[in-house]
């Protein structure tokens, strides 16, 4: 039998996807660029979710099945779980050895046949289920918890009049690694999704598909590799809609931009970032894309041409998220703390706020463009305006980091000038919270997640929250009353929630590799 060995390459990226799928992405980011992980040769797409917990996991059961296997190769009595610090200290495992052996000897008895090891070798090499990401470690030393069974699902702990039966979710497969982001077509019910199997994919949920399962298109993401064209074999960081859905932009860790027709076609390839594309955006004209890299750039892209219209360098650490103002000017934000607004063909920022005391994860703008919103790993959320240099509201109740956050299409401004302009967060502490920005309050507190929630999304009426978390489940809340209406739960933690142009289905992508989508007129 030949000897197992695993290089540091390996072992980089398996540290690397470990804190993707715990949630720590811009630790994730600075890893795998301090560990060269882009020029590893590793097929990201072949690796499985929980790799490196699978393995550590096998470690220690095979030193509890060492404990137990005497030195006459005979399965000593059963002992307690070892934690992976006990595994890796000699001494504990001396201790217990000597222990079981003292035990064996005083009951006179021993277990002959081996199928307690059987079994625990079975365990080990994961014969019993498929294990995927279930939780994040936030704090404290818990490696069983994220080893959870990919084909069954726990009860949720909601009323079960609310809870949506497995048979009203159609699941999607297909990717072969996590789907960190989807969205749907703003004209038709295309849903988009993007993986870490360096695939985009589009799956056609329209009614009057003829198949029993959605067709599937599949975007691989190829690079130039002596004169040929190979997968990048990394992830897809995100995805855009253009304003009349007949272009779907994705980025991706590879550094390229690609602009891609509702047919599936690569339609272009946008080439000057020096490294990952952490987000990307279309203004609402569908003539220009934005998007923000570790290089600590943003670019304008020419959409109907493919060439970089002007690249801003005004970050002094990775861009983390970007947002249209306008048609032509935009907010950025970075792990550098500071958020810039700049506008096309001008030289330097127009306006750059300062306020957040720690990496600065996402920003939007209110459906106006006049106030913009921007969370952080500070546990606050700010409100700025263009009128001032000190945020409006400094919004503190979250108690750990704040992953992103989303604005209600109705308030001021907009088709409801009456009411109060309302956003919506999404935390690290398991919560949601609803803010009347207005007021500077929190509305309502939602708590039925057990797990960091990483996506929140309004349905297009401004009625309904669908909120995304790692403990697998979809909530969907009354925004009016702070109530749970419906709830889902999925086989992996959720990274993205989305309502379709109609507001009648939630597409959701997960850290299994699964896509689901829940029709509301079925319920």
């Amino acid at each position: 039998m030949s000897t197992m060995s695993i290089s540091s390459d390996e072992v980089n990226f398996l540290v690397y996807r470990y804190l993707q799928e715990s949630g720590f992405q811009h630790s994730a980011y600075t890893f795998g660029i301090e560990s060269h992980i882009a020029q590893s040769n590793i097929n990201g797409g072949i690796v499985p979710p929980a790799a490196l917990l699978a393995i550590v996991q096998k470690g220690v059961k095979y030193t509890e099945a060492e404990i137990m296997l005497g030195e006459d190769g005979v399965d000593q009595r059963m002992m307690e779980s070892l934690s992976l610090i006990d595994a890796v200290m000699p001494d504990i495992v001396t201790t217990r050895q000597q222990a079981l052996q003292q035990q064996t000897q005083q009951s006179g008895t021993v277990s002959k046949g081996s199928s307690g090891l059987i079994k625990q070798e079975q365990e080990a090499n994961g014969e019993e289920n498929s294990t995927t990401a279930g939780s994040t470690v936030t704090s404290g030393i818990n490696y069983s918890s994220n080893l959870t069974s990919g084909t069954t699902t726990e009860p949720m702990d909601v009323d079960s009049s609310i809870e949506i039966p497995a048979n009203k979710a159609t699941v999607l497969r297909g990717h072969e690694s996590e789907v960190f982001i989807c969205a749907w077509n703003p004209t038709q019910d295309l849903l988009a999704s993007g993986s870490g199997d360096s695939t985009a994919r589009i799956w056609d949920m329209n009614d009057n598909s003829t198949t029993q399962l959605p067709n599937q298109l599949v975007l691989r993401h190829c690079i130039q590799k002596g004169g040929t064209e190979v997968p990048s074999n990394k992830d897809v960081t995100s995805l855009d809609w253009n304003c009349d859905g007949k272009f779907l932009a994705t980025g991706s860790y590879d550094g390229y931009a690609r602009i891609w027709t509702t047919e599936g076609r690569l339609a272009s390839t946008l080439g000057q970032h020096k490294g990952p594309i952490f987000a990307l955006k279309w203004n609402k004209e569908g003539n220009y894309i934005l998007s923000a890299g570790v290089d600590k750039t943003t670019i304008i892209w020419d959409a109907k041409t493919g060439q970089c219209t002007q690249q801003f360098s005004f970050h002094l650490a990775p861009a983390l998220d970007v947002d249209w103002q306008s048609n032509n000017s935009f907010a950025s934000c970075s792990t550098d703390q500071c958020i810039h607004v700049c506008k096309l063909h001008v030289d330097k920022p127009i306006k750059s706020f300062q306020g957040h005391t720690n990496e600065v994860n996402a920003i939007k703008w209110d459906p106006t463009g006049t106030l913009l919103a921007s969370c952080s790993d500070d546990m606050t959320l700010k409100i700025w305006s263009m009128k001032q240099d000190n945020c409006v509201h400094d919004l503190q109740a979250h108690s750990k980091e704040i992953y992103t956050i989303k604005w209600s299409p109705t308030g001021k401004g907009t088709a409801n000038p009456n009411m109060n302009s309302i956003l919506a967060s999404a935390s690290f502490d398991s919560t949601v919270r609803l803010w009347d920005v207005d007021r500077g309050a929190c509305i309502h507190t939602l708590t039925k997640h057990t797990e960091p929630v990483y996506s929140v999304a309004f349905s297009p009426d401004g009625k309904f929250l669908a909120s995304g978390s790692f403990d697998k489940c979809v909530h969907i809340w009354s925004t009016q009353n702070g109530q749970l209406v419906h709830s889902y739960k999925g086989t992996g933690g959720i990274f993205e929630v989305c309502w379709n142009s109609r507001g009648d289905k939630v597409g959701a992508s997960a850290s299994d590799g699964s896509v689901f989508v829940l029709d509301l007129r079925k319920l």
